[in-house]
């Protein structure tokens, strides 16, 4: 086995990513209405089974820094991957609610996993200077499995059964892959970077802050991701092939939410963050006032993936900033709030549109998404220094992660390399002068 390069290794996490998130959690939602019919399912059962892949998911990734630490990125890479796998087979053959619970809880251990792997092998492979890229190359991952889900939807329509299968091939091949290319070895960490600093409690405070707000997003985009297409086919009476094209545009969409974070970051992410969710409950107060046209359903679901994608990517630049030197710590805790979110949301979702209809359920979700969106000024900073004009300059993804090592000194950790280079070209600079 060699180590890929910084480019193989991007398209590589990509890649995985786009199997266990894209594949394994969010597909799920476009097949709700064909698994609900062939199985007998109420709305109430499809909102608990929806929840266990996000339980599963959170317990998966509190361990998951501690498997990687112990056997490594790759063997990781493999469980997770071997989780996927024979979740995605039992969902294929699943029978009933116990088979298909089962199936979907293998689905979330698989996603919690891969992403510590991934990033326990960016930091031993990939050169520190491109973290923050790789990061968003891998992060787009996500979309790019919802995109690759549209065409199985529309190739086997309401054959559900073998879409999963043909995705659980395709977890297999990632197995190979990620037995081929990623290293062994576990998260290396720079000798002349200096120990994290100790949490402080204002620290601890905007932590919990972005995390009750992160849950809160998580709370309300339940409702698309798990009942969107079952709207749509229920309420709208659209034919099941409708729903690719609600997840194509949900992934299309979701591409450009790295790049919308990242100008979040650069601005205001108070404002920005209350901009996305209003965005968020527009697109769910349209989809529901709309369910039977086509286009502004649509429309819609390019609304929430662009919203969705980008919060989850100012969580990630936020979680990053407010704790220096604890990646396993900083962005992990608002992706669990996430995830507890939805899985807090999707029964209640589900019991709410047994008793209220669809309707009435989305609407006051897009209710709840418009008054955390009111609430958003209290949105944590992400510096725990005073802003200045350096400071204000330095943002982005790649800055965030650039902040994450300091040296004995406390100034941004840019390895012996860098520091050589940049030493280097400084005095070639003086010597022209």
């Amino acid at each position: 086995m060699t180590n890929p390069s910084s480019t193989k290794f991007a398209v590589l996490g990509a890649a995985l990513i786009a199997i266990s998130y894209g594949l394994a959690r969010f597909a799920f939602g476009l097949f709700v209405p064909p698994i609900r019919d062939d199985l007998g399912l109420r709305p109430a059962q499809i909102g608990m089974i929806s929840a266990l892949p996000l339980i599963s998911f959170i317990f998966a990734t509190v361990i998951a820094s501690l498997i990687a630490d112990r056997m490594g990125a790759r063997i990781t890479a493999i469980i997770s991957g071997l989780f996927g796998t024979v979740g995605l087979g039992v969902i294929s053959q699943a029978s009933g609610a116990f088979s298909l619970g089962i199936g979907v809880v293998f689905c979330g251990i698989c996603t919690g996993l891969m992403m510590p792997a991934l990033t326990a092998a960016m930091q031993a492979i990939v050169n520190r200077a491109l973290h923050g890229r790789v990061s968003s190359v891998m992060n787009a991952g996500t979309s790019i499995g919802v995109v690759v889900a549209v065409p199985v939807v529309l190739m086997f329509e309401s054959a559900w059964r073998m879409a999963y299968l043909s995705f659980a091939v395709i977890a297999g091949i990632g197995v190979l892959a990620a037995w081929r290319m990623l290293p062994s070895v576990s998260p290396v960490t720079p000798t002349d970077a200096a120990p994290a600093p100790p949490i402080s409690r204002l620290q601890w405070a905007r932590l919990l802050r972005l995390s009750l707000f992160a849950f809160a997003m998580g709370f309300v985009s339940a409702a698309y991701w798990i009942f969107a297409p079952d709207l749509v086919i229920t309420l709208g009476e659209l034919p099941a092939d409708a729903t690719g094209w609600l997840w194509f545009a949900v992934g299309l969409a979701g591409l450009g939410g790295a790049i919308a974070a990242d100008l979040a970051d650069r601005n205001n992410p108070p404002i920005t963050h209350s901009l996305m969710l209003m965005m968020l409950a527009a697109s769910m107060a349209l989809i529901a006032a709309s369910p039977n046209n086509l286009l502004l359903t649509v429309f819609s679901a390019l609304v929430f993936g662009l919203a969705y994608m980008s919060l989850t990517g100012l969580y990630l630049m936020t979680g990053i900033r407010l704790l220096p030197g604890r990646l396993s710590l900083g962005p992990v805790l608002p992706f669990l709030a996430v995830s507890l979110g939805q899985a807090v949301g999707s029964p209640v979702l589900g019991l709410l549109i047994e008793q209220t209809g669809y309707a009435n359920a989305f609407s006051l979700f897009a209710s709840i998404s418009i008054v955390v969106a009111i609430i958003s000024p209290l949105y944590p900073r992400q510096l725990e220094q005073e802003w200045d004009e350096e400071v204000i300059e330095d943002t982005g993804l790649q800055a965030a992660y650039d902040h994450q090592l300091h040296d004995d000194e406390g100034e941004p950790y840019r390895g012996i390399e860098i520091e050589e280079k940049t030493k280097t070209a400084e005095a070639e600079r003086i010597d022209e002068n």
